[in-house]
Formats: structure tokens, C-alpha cells, sequence
């Protein structure tokens, strides 16, 4: 049966729908969003409570506190509650179809299109479940997968998630060696695969990458194989995956996700420092039901599709299955929202480059929320994308970016396209008038988030209750003690400094995947600063015992109105347009050649500039960088890694500057590019190699030359 609306959506904000909540339920007023995120990261405890009460999150067995233990590392969230991400999702599965709402709409290049239904999606999770827990799979075994942006990938994860066992899922486009270095480390008991992948108009094989990856993971003990490419797809051995899905009886009719303990792992998603293997890091199912719900609803303001005041939303954000934001759109889920997937190329093929392409896509879909990495929308202005002409993009009422700031110009050009979108609709309708007399607060909303990887949330987002400037982010999130410091660990405003966390978040990692004593985890985020220093929540010092803050990698300006502005990583990870890859694997890449005797890379990422990637090599001598040389470094990192890795210019060097314990200095040289002068940026006392500076300053000079700010 289908329902009618109960009258037209209003779409109020969803933050004002909880800020009343608070008042009505809690009796808790605040005059400012400030003040009102200045509660929810001093009383951690009543603020993350109050969001299990506002989305009536169920337990079996209740919680004997929120938050148990302030520590970090270690963090202790809702001791007692029992949840599984899978639970929350099918409670949606009956109102939301009677209400006539797909669970997910999805299209490929090919444009072969699909709709699922919410009792189908149950019924085909439920069964890959079955077929699972019949191969032996239980609570804490890992599921890996090699699969791209399609409803097989979704499917997949919810069946892992709904027995216990513990998802992680790689990209097709990453090359043979990468995705190893990430499944090598958790070992999988099962192999999820694809036999191919549709991208920029050509069809890629895969079936040799995975009859790889199967060789190369003895743990590996079932393997499935879905035909992406021909459904007659086959591998010795493999369950094809139309039959791991044929369940369709009593016991797929009565199937029901585990209850688990709050802090149950999840998955296990990847980010590169810049040395070693991938962190596998290891989110719980509690910790990321909480926070995905907050972020995605209050914040990036997406509605269940059957309630009243968002009734009809459509959730869509670009992404590749190797991006934490395929998690993010995954998470629609869990608030009854039809998502809606792109898999292929956004800017069409080499031989035809579009960029109208998702705009195309969103239009003949009915999109309501339209997201993409930043450098997707840098590619549509400088493409020349006119969006009035690609087709009816009226429901779409908001704009998602991140994976790398947004510049100013880019986020006003994409304001005047649906400024004159709303403007010839208003002619259209027999108003010419609003032409004219155009209020701005009718603009286009921009919903520019940033976080990470790491914790499966973001720090920094938007919030339709507050003004937005251009290329800017509107506020620091809810419960997310953010502060820009100083490298004495004082906080500063108006200037830019190290983007910290002071308070824990529920999804911040639970661990990495075999890190014995959680020495890696500590490095990775909490060792900056003096233990307990800015831990009391509020402000102030805290003992040791608290541990420290977390320091996330990138450089932050807040302002006085609260509103922040990203400008890249303040390390020397490599963020190519908001996918992270550590430095050291690019090395293992080019370094494995045998003309290459040693390897530096930066990533230039930094507001407001193009993203700018060069790689310096030291050749053997008497050889030179030639044409064909370049071309078997490219090839290196593409086979190894992915092409999105390719670094924009390759330069040949004498050497790679190096401090006296062998360390390359690809911090220093980065700032160096980006315009600090060599004295503030390096220390030659503490290097090996001193002199070869003198090109890098050179090229430095060159390159601000030839590209002024």
C-alpha cells in the first residue's frame, strides 16, 4: 500500500527539530548554536544521551552509563546497551515501503539502472547472512571484499554486520599489491569479489586480480563471486553470488541480526600514515550507529524519507568504494532514506569527457541531497558545466562536499547555477519579478563537511539554522570538542593551527586490527601533546591518566562566529582529493624498480589552490627521465596503488633530502612549495644531506613564479 504525504514538507531544519526536542523533553534552551555546542562537549554524558533518546535507539538490555570511562585511548560508551547497525536499518523496512520509498536506486555507466525495495533488501541480506553463517562464519571473523559502488556491496556489508563477524571492502580500481597490504593484515575468512568493473567507458577484468588476492590470503576459506561485467562469471571453487542469494523461505522470513555489545567491531576501514602498512582501524557498531545518525541528520540535515518533514528525500554522495563517504552513504540507511549510487566515471571517458554526467543522474532520479568530493565540483565550473541545461534538478535542496577544502570560487559558482536555476523556474511559473528581487537566503545550501577515515565521522560540518559564507564551513560539530592549537598546545582564533580534538567521540577508533599493546593507535593520534593536557571537558588540564588529545593531521582556522576553514593535512599524507594513501606505499611502488634508487612525493593540497602532486626520483646513474621512464613510474603506481595516484609531474633530483637518522623531510618540502621560507621550514643541522637543498629552494622559487597565489 502506498501513503499520501500528510500535507506538503515543510523541511525545517533538522537541527531545529532537536534544539525543541531539548527544550521540550529536557528543558534545555540555548540563545546561540555556540552555546549549544558548548553543552554538548562539556556534559558529554547528557548530550550523548539525549541523541539515543532523540532517534529511540533500542537495546534488549539497557546501559548503566554514557560515558564510562573519559579516556584516550580507551574510551568507554554505553556499558550494557546491546545494538547491531543491521537492527536499526530494518526497522525502517515496514513503514518505508508502505510509504512507497525505495531503499536504494542505483545506475552504472551503462546505464543500467535499479530500484530495491526495503523487503527485498531485508530478504537478500538475510539470505547472504544464511549462506554465510553456513560457511562457518561467526561473531568476530572478518568478511573482506573487493567489490565497486554497486547494491551488491551494501547487501554484502549488512549481511557480515547482521551475524557479527567484520567487514572491510577495497576498491577495484586499487591495484593487486595495495589491497593486500590492507587484507594480509586482518586475515578474511571469506573473499566477496567481482569479476570486473565499468569505468571511463571501458570495461576493466578482474578476474585475474582475484584469483590473486584468493592465492595470496591462505586464511581465505569461501569465496563469492558476483558477474559485475557477465553474469556467467566464474572462478574454480567460487559460489556464484545469484545463489548464495536464492533464500527466499521460512528461515530467511524469520532471520534477525545478533544483538551485540555496544563497542562489537564493526568494520575496519584503512588510512595511510607515512610510514609502514595501512592502519587497519576498527570501528564498533554502537559507536557509529550514534554518531552517523547525529552527523548525517542534524547536521547534513537528510530526513527519513516517510516522515512528514523530509518525506520523499533522496540521499546521493559520489563515492568510491575505497572512500569512507560509500560508508557515509550507507549510512542513509539507518534513517529510512532511499540512497541513490553512481557507479562510474563522473566526468564520462577519456574519448568523451562530461561532466553533466551525475547532474544527469540526480535530475532523473529526484536527488533531494546531492554530495561529491570537492574536486568534483572544481571539475564542473572548470569544465564549464551549465546546469540550467542538464535537466530538472528542482529537488535538489542541498550540496555535500569534502575530501579536500572547497575554494570560495568554486562554491559561488555552483550558488549562481541554482540561483539561475530557481530563477527561470520562478520565470517558468509566471513570475518573472523573483528574477530580479532574489533573496539570498534562498540559495542553494552548502553542507561542506570534514573529518576522516579515522574516526568515521566528521569534526567540522554545516547546519541550516546558520549563515553561510563561501568557502567556508558553517560550525564545528555536536559532541566534537574541536580547537585549532598552537604548537605549544594552546588554542588559538582567527590563526591557523593543528585541528585537535579534546574530547572523545563514541565512533573514534576501538583499536587497529593487531596492534598488540595499541602502540600504533597512541602514534597515530594522541602522542603530540602532553597527556591530560586540555582533556578536562570544558577546558583545562586533566591528570596523565586521561591521556591525550587527539591531533588529526590537519591545519584549521576557526573564526569568531565559530565557522572554520580547512587548509589540507598538516602532515605529510598524501589526501588526493579526499582519499588518503600513506607515502610509504607509493615508495614500495616506484622504489621496486630497478632504476629508481630512491623516492620523494608531496601532495600540495592546501586551500584554494589546484591539488598538486610531484614526484622526485633518484635514477641509477647514467640514466636519465625520459618519456618512456615517466611512463613506467605512472604504470608503477597505477598497477600498484590506483591511477588516482598519479602524481602530476615527475622530476629527476640528485638526491632526497634526509635528516641524520635516514628520515625523507617530505613535511619540510612541502611547506617549502607552499611558500615558507627554508630557514622556518628545516633545520640543517639535523640533516644528512644539506646541500641538496639548494634545488628544492630553486624549484620552489620556480614553481611560485609560474603559479602565484
Amino acid at each position: 500500500m502506498t501513503m499520501s504525504p500528510p500535507g506538503p514538507a515543510p523541511f525545517r531544519p533538522q537541527m531545529t527539530l532537536y534544539r525543541e526536542w531539548l527544550q521540550r523533553e529536557r528543558g534545555l534552551a540555548f540563545d546561540s548554536y555556540d552555546a549549544l555546542w558548548r553543552w554538548s562537549v562539556t556534559d558529554l554524558d547528557a548530550f550523548w544521551q539525549s541523541i539515543w533518546d532523540y532517534f529511540e535507539l533500542q537495546s534488549p538490555t539497557p546501559h548503566t552509563a554514557v560515558l564510562a570511562r573519559n579516556t584516550m585511548p580507551g574510551a568507554q560508551w554505553f556499558p550494557g546497551a546491546q545494538v547491531n547497525y543491521v537492527q536499526q536499518v530494518f526497522r525502517h523496512v515496514q513503514p518505508a515501503h508502505q510509504a512507497g520509498f525505495a531503499a536504494w536506486i542505483s545506475r552504472n555507466e551503462k546505464g543500467q539502472q535499479r530500484e530495491l525495495s526495503w523487503p527485498e533488501l531485508r530478504r537478500q541480506v538475510a539470505a547472504l547472512a544464511l549462506h554465510l553463517r553456513a560457511q562457518g562464519v561467526q561473531r568476530g571473523d572478518r568478511v573482506a571484499a573487493y567489490l565497486p559502488n554497486i547494491p551488491e556491496a551494501t547487501i554484502a556489508f549488512l549481511a557480515t554486520a547482521s551475524l557479527g563477524a567484520v567487514w572491510s571492502l577495497c576498491a577495484p580500481d586499487m591495484g593487486t599489491h595495495a589491497v593486500l597490504d590492507r587484507f594480509k593484515q586482518i586475515e578474511p575468512k571469506v573473499l566477496i569479489a567481482c569479476d570486473g568493473v565499468s569505468y571511463g567507458g571501458r570495461d576493466h577484468d578482474r578476474l585475474p586480480v582475484v584469483a590473486e588476492l584468493r592465492q595470496a590470503l591462505p586464511s581465505v576459506q569461501h569465496l563469492v563471486l558476483h558477474g559485475n561485467l557477465d553474469p556467467a562469471a566464474s572462478l574454480p571453487g567460487a559460489t556464484p553470488w545469484a545463489q548464495a542469494l536464492l533464500g527466499d523461505d521460512a528461515a530467511t522470513a524469520a532471520f534477525e541480526p545478533e544483538w551485540l555489545p555496544f563497542d562489537h567491531p564493526l568494520w575496519i576501514v584503512y588510512s595511510s600514515g607515512t610510514t609502514g602498512l595501512p592502519k587497519p582501524i576498527v570501528h564498533g557498531h554502537g559507536g557509529t550507529v550514534v554518531v552517523a545518525l547525529a552527523l548525517k541528520t542534524l547536521h547534513n540535515d537528510i530526513g527519513c524519507s516517510y516522515e512528514a518533514n523530509s518525506w520523499g528525500e533522496r540521499y546521493h554522495w559520489y563515492s568510491s568504494t575505497g572512500w569512507v563517504m560509500w560508508n557515509a552513504q550507507v549510512s542513509g540507511l539507518l534513517s529510512g532514506t532511499t540512497c541513490v549510487t553512481y557507479d562510474g566515471n563522473p566526468g564520462g571517458s577519456r574519448d568523451k569527457p562530461d561532466w553533466a554526467t551525475l547532474w544527469r543522474f540526480a535530475a532523473e532520479t529526484g536527488v533531494t541531497f546531492f554530495g561529491a568530493g570537492a574536486a568534483f565540483f572544481a571539475n564542473c565550473m572548470k569544465a564549464g558545466v551549465d546546469l540550467p541545461s542538464v535537466g530538472d534538478l528542482s529537488a535538489v535542496r542541498a550540496l555535500g562536499t569534502t575530501g579536500s577544502p572547497l575554494s570560495e570560487d568554486v562554491q559561488r559558482w555552483g550558488t549562481g547555477q541554482f540561483r539561475q536555476l530557481r530563477q527561470a523556474r520562478a520565470a517558468a511559473a509566471g513570475q518573472p519579478e523573483l528574477r530580479e528581487a532574489y533573496a539570498p537566503e534562498a540559495d542553494i545550501w552548502w553542507c561542506n563537511i570534514s573529518g576522516g577515515t579515522d574516526f568515521a565521522g566528521a569534526f567540522i560540518g554545516g547546519n541550516r539554522e546558520l549563515p553561510q559564507v563561501p568557502g567556508q564551513m558553517q560550525c564545528r560539530m555536536l559532541g566534537s570538542a574541536v580547537e585549532a592549537w598552537s604548537e605549544q598546545g594552546q588554542p588559538v582564533q582567527g590563526e591557523v593551527g593543528e585541528l585537535i580534538c579534546s574530547q572523545p567521540i563514541p565512533s573514534m577508533p576501538l583499536f587497529f586490527w593487531g596492534d598488540e599493546g595499541g602502540r600504533r593507535y597512541l602514534s597515530s593520534y594522541f602522542d603530540m601533546y602532553p597527556a591530560g593536557h586540555g582533556r578536562r571537558p570544558g577546558g583545562g588540564d586533566a591528570g596523565p591518566e586521561a591521556g591525550g588529545v587527539w591531533r588529526h593531521g590537519d591545519w584549521l582556522r576557526i573564526g569568531a562566529d565559530g565557522a572554520c576553514v580547512i587548509y589540507g593535512r598538516s602532515d605529510a599524507t598524501i589526501n588526493r582529493h579526499g582519499l588518503r594513501m600513506g607515502t610509504s606505499e607509493l615508495y614500495s611502488a616506484v622504489e621496486a624498480l630497478p632504476e629508481v634508487l630512491d623516492s620523494m612525493v608531496v601532495d600540495l593540497e592546501y586551500l584554494g589552490r589546484d591539488s598538486y602532486m610531484p614526484l622526485f626520483v633518484v635514477l641509477r646513474e647514467g640514466l636519465s627521465l625520459d618519456e618512456a621512464m615517466r611512463q613506467r613510474l605512472n604504470d608503477a603506481v597505477k598497477v600498484a596503488l590506483s591511477p588516482r595516484f598519479v602524481p602530476d609531474e615527475i622530476f629527476q633530483v640528485a638526491e632526497i633530502p634526509r635528516t641524520l637518522t635516514g628520515k625523507k623531510q617530505e613535511l619540510p618540502i612541502k611547506k617549502l612549495l607552499l611558500g615558507q621560507p627554508i630557514e622556518k621550514v628545516i633545520n640543517k643541522d639535523a640533516m644528512a644531506n644539506a646541500a641538496c637543498l639548494d634545488w628544492y629552494v630553486d624549484f620552489a622559487v620556480r614553481r611560485a613564479a609560474a603559479h602565484p597565489a
